[in-house]
């Protein structure tokens, strides 16, 4: 029997329960009322029988590394980043069914737009009273900086999403409209990405549209925003950071669409444009203008000048730059005025006001408790039927009472999954309806729909869970189109959603795929985009916590080694390597196994290859717009190892681990590889090199001392085992190590890829090729000196001994550390420093404001 077999029976023994009282019946998206199949899904029947169980539990289980490998996560508010979760089992459409939709979606997006315009202009609702004027100027995304007619542009919406629901009766209804920075979209390219390489035969055999052809379009509508004639406008994505939610799906809108990932830091506003933001602002001048911003960070947060003073993520004077035309934000600042829940119980009498049509989709059934009769059907339904409804703020967030609370929005700011439910902020009845007195305009009531039902995969089984459908919009020309697809929300799983891709069937195989026939292609304009200084900084930082992950592993592997080598000789070297381990990360276990497993896992411990793939992560997300999918292999590998490390008791597999997470960090170069030699590579190479010579240095220590017989021979192959030097020494030097042959080797040896010198010539040419260098920068004179100290080496003094101790070695190795150091501090002077860091205006003396006025 195939699983949706087995999933048609259960539902015919038992429906989803609802609460107690409740008497209906959930739609079922795949099984009609007699138990066959839904007619989207009867053209995937035959490709269906053969899913049985086991098929679908590989499937589940293929998805997950897949999406482990890509790196997709979900930035969790409170848990933090999440993998994201991916049902193998698609939400599928029929033709007919997605037409009706399309078409009530387009209209909303339309009856948005226009209720926008009329807020932030004429406002005509407001003053006929179609809608509540305190039901929107008490909301806080009410921007009244714009509300005024000298605004040079219109704060129009080009992009919105909107989060559906079934009822009883298979009807749609809208939970949320969510137009402030619309998100998602980018997660839902990548559930199709990964369903058609798990499913391929399913994928295959289903006639269904392709989201390819929307992205052209989405790109070419943000070319047509430009507010000027330029041919080649400059758009960037404004996103708040790597900790926010979405981050993942910032980046790959980034990334698809071909534009610049940028944080608020990386924009400065001059002359009324905005530009990205030079090295050494403000003594720099700016040359590359900001013609759109695709926003990814709320209204109120985008100019700390005008809006929220204390904010981090926005660019002062942004708001200036809007009115005077110079700029267009997508969407415009003030779009989360509509996502307020207080404006739909008068959708329906907005739609007539200015549209002159009746609406198609409606909304979930809402009361405002500004309005009396509202706030009177509110309360009474709070005392007869509390579980019927959900009760919310007029920013959206839910409000609970008893001993359970509302639940949380879905990923990326979406509706209410109906009737999930959650202990959030619970109080009790009668202090809630205090509440809802005291203030009644801040509080909307939404009826709790018995949304309709899919089958989703559990435990070996198909389940059914309620669903809540993301559909996407975005104005093309004179209309808005909708995506033919989307993302549909199940539960949450450890804090993360369970989501599924929705499948819309043609009409006619020959149809094209989201009715876009003739659809701008996928192009990119060859252009070479400046990269902001703190893009630069994460390329920098990545490549040398790439280098220290990679010198820390191979040392952990040379010192286990010898730990096992040890047992069987008299000359021990691993106790001065892990000395020179010490030196690097401190000393936690006595015990030499659960040392090394504490350097391989602990993310929190400073110096350990966990805590620098940690670092590495972090910088990398900063700049993910710029990198390839394959990168986020590395971490997926690393974090399979980290986990086999930390469960298992076994000792060898301690080095097993290192090996593995060696293997995937030893990728990375060859990514890096295919990179194109702009500066963010030449930063990334730089970084590299420069910790290359670091971590020489310290990884030498270990010879600055001899030891009795046998030992110091030990040590020096040790060095030259976790230098990756060793097979090279013995075809060299047809030997073993001595201390002259390893200096000469290690530090001098031009052609040494691991040598000083190898990578002090490198480190050249990657700092002369970066804009800004013009070969007598500081970073680069003070190379310079390093590198003449260096040469000026004669290893026959190097290997000299006094009293046990090769001092001169021991200076050598100080006295290059400590120019490295100081090399570094210059690299993020000259190429780094975007200006003085933000300073909030209450956070100054009165005289100093005074004087910077």
């Amino acid at each position: 029997m195939s699983l949706l077999q087995e999933y048609a029976a259960g539902l015919s023994r038992a429906t989803l329960p609802l609460d107690a009282d409740s008497s209906a019946v959930r739609y079922d998206e795949v099984i009609a009322p007699g138990g066959g199949l839904r007619p989207a899904w009867k053209t995937l029947a035959a490709a269906t029988v053969g899913l049985t169980g086991d098929e679908i539990a590989r499937v589940d289980a293929e998805i997950a590394r897949t999406l482990a490998d890509d790196g997709v996560t979900y930035g969790h508010p409170v848990h933090g980043p999440r993998p994201w979760r991916l049902d193998p089992l698609p939400l599928v459409l029929d033709a007919a069914t997605w037409s009706r939709l399309e078409l009530g979606l387009a209209q909303r997006a339309e009856l948005l737009n226009a209720i926008m315009a009329d807020v932030y202009g004429d406002q005509r609702l407001l003053a006929e009273g179609v809608i509540p004027a305190a039901a929107v100027v008490a909301h806080p995304g009410f921007v009244r900086a714009i509300a005024r007619p000298s605004v040079a542009t219109d704060p129009s919406l080009l992009m919105s999403a909107t989060d559906l629901g079934r009822d009883e009766d298979g009807e749609w209804r809208v939970l949320a409209d969510r137009v402030q920075a619309p998100s998602g979209l980018g997660y839902a390219m990548e559930n199709r990405l990964v369903l058609s390489r798990t499913l391929p035969d399913l994928y295959g055999d289903a006639d269904l549209h392709r989201m390819d052809p929307y992205f052209a379009v989405l790109r070419d509508a943000l070319l047509q925003c430009a507010p000027t004639d330029d041919p080649d406008p400059r758009v960037v994505v404004l996103s708040p950071g790597t900790h926010s939610e979405t981050a993942y799906d910032q980046a790959f809108i980034a990334n698809t669409l071909g534009f610049p990932l940028v944080q608020g830091s990386d924009l400065v506003v001059s002359d009324g444009y905005v530009w990205i933001k030079p090295a050494r602002w403000p003594h720099t001048a700016p040359i590359d203008r900001v013609d759109v911003i695709l926003r990814r960070v709320d209204s109120t947060w985008c100019d700390p000048l005008e809006l929220r003073g204390d904010s981090q993520l926005g660019v002062a004077g942004l708001v200036e730059a809007v009115r005077r035309g110079r700029v267009h934000v997508v969407n415009g600042l003030g779009a989360g005025v509509l996502e307020n829940p207080a404006l739909l119980p008068y959708m329906a009498a907005a739609c007539e006001r200015l549209l002159g049509e009746q609406l198609r989709l409606p909304s979930a059934p809402a009361w405002w408790c500004g309005d009396p009769v509202g706030r009177d059907r509110v309360l009474e339904r709070l005392r007869t039927d509390p579980d019927g409804i959900l009760l919310r703020h007029l920013d959206g967030t839910a409000v609970g009472f008893g001993a359970t609370a509302v639940a949380g929005d879905t990923p990326a700011g979406g509706a209410p999954v109906g009737g999930a439910r959650d202990a959030g902020t619970a109080e009790s009845a009668d202090a809630l309806v205090a509440r809802i007195l005291a203030h009644p305009y801040r509080y909307v009531g939404v009826d709790r729909l018995p949304l309709s039902q899919a089958p989703v995969f559990t435990a070996g089984a198909a389940a059914a869970h309620p669903l809540v459908l993301r559909a996407f919009t975005v104005r093309y020309g004179p209309a808005y189109r909708t995506l033919a697809g989307g993302m549909a929300t199940a539960r949450d799983v450890d804090g993360a959603p369970l989501t599924k891709d929705v499948w819309v069937l043609k009409a006619d195989p020959a149809e094209p795929d989201q009715g876009l026939a003739g659809a701008p292609r996928l192009t990119m304009i060859p252009s070479i985009p400046a990269l902001a200084p703190r893009a630069l900084e994460d390329m920098y930082w990545a490549g040398r916590y790439a280098e220290r992950t990679e010198d820390l592993l191979r040392l952990v592997l040379a010192t286990r080694a010898h730990l096992e080598r040890g047992r069987t000789r008299t000359a021990d070297a691993a106790p001065v390597l892990f000395g020179v381990l010490r030196r690097l990360a401190g000393h936690r276990f006595d015990d030499p196994a659960d040392e090394l497993r504490s350097l391989l896992v602990d993310d929190a411990r400073a110096g350990s290859a966990a805590h620098a793939l940690s670092g590495m992560r972090d910088a990398l997300e900063g700049v993910r717009d710029q990198l390839s999918g394959d990168t986020w292999r590395v971490f997926a590998i690393a974090d399979r190892a980290k986990k086999a490390a930390t469960t298992s008791t076994h000792v060898p597999q301690i080095a097993e681990s290192a090996g593995r997470m060696l293997s995937g960090v030893l990728s990375l170069h060859g990514v890096t590889a295919n990179m194109i030699r702009d500066p963010g590579w030449h930063m990334i190479q730089a970084g590299r090199y420069l910790e290359r010579a670091a971590q020489l240095c310290t990884l030498l220590s270990a010879t600055t001392r001899s030891h009795a017989g046998a030992i110091d021979r030990e040590v020096l192959d040790g060095v030259l085992l976790a230098a990756e030097s060793l097979v090279t020494h013995r075809r060299r030097y047809r030997g073993y190590g001595r201390i002259r042959s390893v200096v000469e080797l290690l530090l001098l040896d031009p052609d040494n890829p691991r040598s000083m010198a190898f990578s002090l010539e490198h480190l050249r040419a990657h700092l002369a090729a970066l804009p800004d260098s013009t070969g007598s920068t500081r970073p680069e004179r003070l190379r310079h000196e390093l590198a003449d100290r260096l040469a000026a080496v004669d290893p026959a003094v190097l290997a000299v001994e006094t009293d046990g101790r090769r001092r001169a070695l021991a200076d050598l190795l100080d006295e290059t550390a400590a120019g490295l150091r100081q090399l570094s501090d210059a690299i993020a002077d000259v190429h780094f420093a975007g200006g003085p860091p933000a300073v909030q205006l209450s956070s100054l003396a009165l005289i100093e404001e005074i004087g910077r006025a």
